[in-house]
């Protein structure tokens, strides 16, 4: 808009607003969380806000919007960081070697199919250069209500920076990974992310260890 545009733009609203019209109040648009107390209680309409969410940058590098998927009333659900590049193209957390791997692990170990679980991540973009804490401010109200309307026994958080993110004032990843710690009322077990697991074959041990607890949970009453 050019100097000249704007000048005659301002001469107009200021002789509408001497003849008697009046302006709304400014509405301040900001890069804040979404209000949690706002959010529908049904996962379908939750789904439909995430996927036409524009709150952050993250936003811009994505291809797809990425929701939980699985069994709504599931008892286990999987929470991993962000999205990865093939996730984003294919909308599926199941997508690609990680997918894979992640489907082994649940029905290779554990007395479930993959169809079973609820899978989600922190962020539901995938990010250009690495997800931080204000993509995750932005994008928390979302998993908080996926949570709650899930209402899982357990909760596995796939790597450090998941558990981390979710659980902030716990003890450190390195401490706790492969134990069970109660948080916000929920169950919570964190292990190795998947991603950790294909480039470090090494820690697959101790990753089975994990979902065999994991699975006597499951078991348990």
């Amino acid at each position: 808009m050019t100097k000249a545009v704007k000048k005659r733009v301002l001469y107009h609203l200021n002789f509408l607003k001497s003849i008697g019209y009046d302006y709304h109040e400014i509405i301040e648009i900001s890069n804040k969380e979404v209000n949690s107390d706002s959010l529908p209680n049904d996962l379908k309409e939750l789904k439909s806000l995430v996927e036409n969410c524009y709150l952050c940058e993250l936003s811009k590098s994505r291809k797809n919007a990425l929701f939980g998927e699985g069994n709504p009333n599931a008892t286990l659900m999987f929470i991993s960081d962000e999205p990865s590049a093939i996730e984003d193209e294919s909308k599926s957390h199941f997508a690609g070697k990680s997918g894979e791997q992640l489907t082994k692990m649940i029905e290779n170990v554990l007395p479930l199919k993959k169809e079973d679980v609820y899978i989600t991540s922190l962020v539901k973009c995938k990010s250009a250069n690495g997800m931080n804490s204000s993509h995750f401010s932005s994008c928390s109200s979302y998993l908080f209500k996926e949570i709650e309307l899930v209402n899982p026994k357990l909760i596995v958080t796939l790597g450090e920076k998941a558990y981390e993110y979710l659980c902030p004032d716990m003890d450190k990843y390195n401490q706790i990974r492969g134990q069970i710690i109660k948080y916000k009322n929920y169950s919570v077990l964190p292990t190795f992310s998947v991603s950790f697991l294909l480039r470090n074959p090494s820690f697959k041990r101790e990753a089975f260890h994990d979902m065999l607890k994991i699975k006597s949970i499951l078991e348990s009453n």
